[in-house]
C-alpha cells in the first residue's frame, strides 16, 4: 500500500468531521437521456442524517413576514430573512415546477467560512426550491440571498436542473469579519459578506458529476448563455493574494479548493467511476482518480456512449468500482463474503504509517438518495418525478414520487422515527434492517435482495407511462384531481414498498439464520439445510496466516 501524505489525513478528518461532506451528484442533460428528460442524482451520505422525505406545501405570506433560518445539519438557529410572498410546494429536493437541486460539500480554503452568515448550504437549497421555477432563476436567487444575508457554510457544489437545462454551480464564502491594518498601522474591520461563485450549463448531450471536490477550473468570461458568475469571483481572489495571473487563466477549483491525494482518491474517484460506467476513454484518467497524477484532471463533462435511461442513472448510484482496479469486492477488506462496505474511520495507522479504505458511491451511511427526472413535454405536476430511496443505494429501492403530490407516504414522512428512535414502519429503519443483516453475508444475501429490488423498480418503470397518461387526462379536466391521483399513486407505492421490504427481512433472517442456508423441503417439518462455509480464497488466506495450526490430524509439536 502507498504511504500517505499529510493531505490525505486532513482530507479523511474532514470526511468524518463535516456531517454531509460525503455526497455524490451526477447531472444528465436532455440530449443524454433516452426520453429527453433532464436528470440529477444526489446521495446524502451522513452518519447522522435520518433518511426521510421532506414535504413543504405551497403557501402565501403577508408582506413583512420573516423566516427563521436553522442550519440543516445541526438545527442551530442562524437568524431571520425576509419570507417570499408566495412559495412553491417542494417534495424532497424537487419543487412543483420540476426544478431539482442537489449538493456536495467540498470545504475549500478554511479561512473563507463566514461564521456570521445567516444561510447555510442545506437551507439554501430548500429556500431556493420554494422561490424559483427554473435553473437560471435558482442561480439568481442563490446569488441574491447570499449577497444579502451572508453564507454560513464552507465550499459547496450544487446540481441544478429544470426540464430544459442542467447547471453545476460552485461557491465558497469570503470569510468572517477580520481586522486589517493599513500602511500606517491603523486597524479597520473588513467583512466581505456573501460568496464568490461560478455556474456552468452542461452542454446538451453530455453528463457531469461532482463528489466533494470543486470541479470547475477555467470558465468563459463572456458567455452568459452558458456561464454565470459572481462579479468578484476573480477580483476577490486577487484581493486575498490567491491569484495574480490573467483573468482568462483563472481556475475556480485550483484557487479556492486545490486537488490533493485525498480529494482525488476519496472524491474525484467517485465521479470517475460513474463516468467510467457509461463513457469509454476514462482509462486515461484512472491514475488521476487514484491520486497519483493530479495534473491530468478529468473534464467537467463527458459524452456517454449511449443515451441513459433512469435505470442506467440509478445504476451509476450503485457503483463500488466494479470491474476496476479499485473494486471493493476484490481486496482483503471484503472479507469472506465479498462485502462492499468498510467500517469507518476511513484511515488507520499501523507502525506510524497511514492507510485507507476506498470510498465508493454506494456506501452504508447514506441517509437518503434520489434520481430526479424533469420532463418538458408534460404538465409540471406530472412531468417531475423524484425517484427516492433511503439507506445504502445498493440495497435500496428507488420509489417514484411525482412532484405534484400533496402528501408523502407515512413510511417516509418526517417525524416517523429518528436517528435515535426506532420505528418499525419507517422506511429508513426497515431498509437498514435488511442492509445491515446483508452485511454479515453479503455475496449470498445481495442476490435475494436484488431480485426483489429489480422486481419493484421494474414495475415502477413499467407503470410510469400509464400513470403519466392517466394523470395528463385528469389534468386537462381538473389539475387538482390530477394531483390527488398522483398523490394516491406515490403514497401507495412508497408504503407498499416498505411493507414488501419487511417481508424480505423476515425471509432473509429465516433463510440465513446462524450462518446456514435453509430452504423449505416440500411438506416436511424440517427444511433442507446447507452449510456453505467460505470461499477457497478465504481458506487459503487462513493457511497463509496460520500455516499448519489448523491442519486436521497434524502431529503435536
Amino acid at each position: 500500500m502507498l504511504k500517505k501524505s499529510l493531505t490525505l489525513v486532513v482530507a479523511a478528518m474532514l470526511l468524518v468531521a463535516q456531517p454531509l461532506l460525503a455526497c455524490t451528484n451526477f447531472l444528465v442533460t436532455k440530449g443524454a437521456s433516452t426520453d429527453g428528460s433532464t436528470m440529477i442524482t444526489y446521495a446524502a451520505d451522513s452518519h447522522v442524517l435520518y433518511g426521510e422525505l421532506y414535504f413543504r406545501p405551497a403557501a402565501d405570506y403577508p408582506e413583512g413576514t420573516m423566516l427563521d433560518v436553522y442550519e440543516w445539519d445541526t438545527g442551530k438557529y442562524l437568524g431571520k430573512i425576509k419570507q417570499a410572498r408566495h412559495t412553491y410546494s417542494v417534495v424532497g429536493n424537487m419543487n412543483e415546477h420540476q426544478l431539482a437541486i442537489g449538493e456536495t460539500t467540498y470545504g475549500g480554503l478554511p479561512e473563507l467560512v463566514d461564521t456570521t452568515g445567516i444561510i447555510d448550504y442545506g437551507t439554501l437549497m430548500y429556500i431556493t426550491l420554494q422561490r424559483a421555477k427554473t435553473a437560471r432563476e435558482a442561480i439568481r436567487v442563490i446569488g441574491e440571498l447570499l449577497a444579502e444575508y451572508g453564507y454560513y457554510s464552507s465550499g459547496e457544489s450544487f446540481s441544478i436542473a429544470d426540464p430544459n437545462e442542467v447547471w453545476v454551480m460552485e461557491m465558497i464564502g469570503k470569510g468572517s469579519p477580520r481586522d486589517v491594518a493599513d500602511k500606517r498601522g491603523r486597524v479597520r474591520k473588513v467583512h466581505n459578506k456573501g460568496a464568490v461563485w461560478v455556474a456552468m450549463r452542461i452542454p446538451d448531450g453530455y453528463i457531469s458529476g461532482h463528489a466533494n471536490q470543486a470541479r470547475i477550473t477555467t470558465f468563459p468570461l463572456n458567455d452568459p448563455e452558458n456561464c454565470i458568475y459572481s462579479p468578484d469571483v476573480i477580483s476577490f481572489a486577487r484581493e486575498m493574494k490567491y491569484f495574480s495571473g490573467e483573468d482568462k487563466d483563472f481556475s475556480f477549483s485550483d484557487t479556492y479548493a486545490p486537488v490533493d491525494f485525498g480529494a482525488a482518491r476519496f472524491c474525484e474517484a467517485r465521479v470517475w467511476a460513474g463516468f467510467n460506467r457509461v463513457s469509454t476513454g476514462m482509462d486515461k484518467y484512472a491514475e488521476y482518480a487514484k491520486g497519483y497524477d493530479l495534473k491530468n484532471r478529468m473534464p467537467l463533462w463527458v459524452k456517454p456512449d449511449k443515451k441513459l435511461s433512469v435505470q442506467d442513472v440509478i445504476g451509476m448510484m450503485r457503483d463500488y468500482y466494479q470491474g476496476t482496479d479499485l473494486d471493493m469486492t476484490k481486496d482483503v477488506g471484503a472479507g469472506p463474503y465479498q462485502s462492499i462496505v468498510r467500517w469507518r474511520p476511513m484511515t488507520w495507522k499501523v507502525d506510524g504509517e497511514t492507510y485507507f479504505h476506498e470510498r465508493a458511491i454506494s456506501t452504508q451511511q447514506t441517509g437518503f438518495s434520489f434520481v430526479s427526472q424533469s420532463r418538458s413535454w408534460l404538465p409540471d405536476p406530472v412531468g417531475g418525478i423524484l425517484w427516492f430511496g433511503v439507506d445504502d443505494s445498493y440495497t435500496s429501492v428507488y420509489v417514484p414520487m411525482y412532484c405534484g403530490i400533496t402528501a408523502v407516504p407515512e413510511a417516509f414522512a418526517v417525524g416517523n422515527g429518528s436517528m435515535m428512535e426506532f420505528s418499525d414502519n419507517a422506511a429508513f429503519w426497515v431498509f437498514n434492517q435488511v442492509s445491515n443483516l446483508a452485511y454479515t453475508r453479503y455475496k449470498d444475501m445481495i442476490v435475494d435482495i436484488q431480485k426483489v429490488q429489480s422486481a419493484l423498480e421494474g414495475k415502477f418503470v413499467a407503470y410510469t407511462d400509464v400513470v403519466d397518461k392517466a394523470a395528463v387526462e385528469l389534468y386537462k379536466q381538473d389539475p387538482a384531481k390530477a394531483r390527488e391521483f398522483l398523490t394516491d399513486y406515490s403514497v401507495n407505492q412508497g408504503n407498499s414498498t416498505v411493507a414488501r421490504w419487511k417481508e424480505l427481512y423476515r425471509y432473509l433472517f429465516t433463510k440465513y439464520l446462524d450462518g446456514n442456508v435453509k430452504v423449505k423441503d416440500g411438506n416436511n417439518q424440517n427444511p433442507k439445510v446447507k452449510y456453505p462455509g467460505y470461499d477457497e480464497s478465504y481458506y487459503r488466506m487462513i493457511l497463509e496466516k496460520t500455516g499448519d495450526k489448523f491442519k486436521f490430524g497434524g502431529e503435536s509439536h
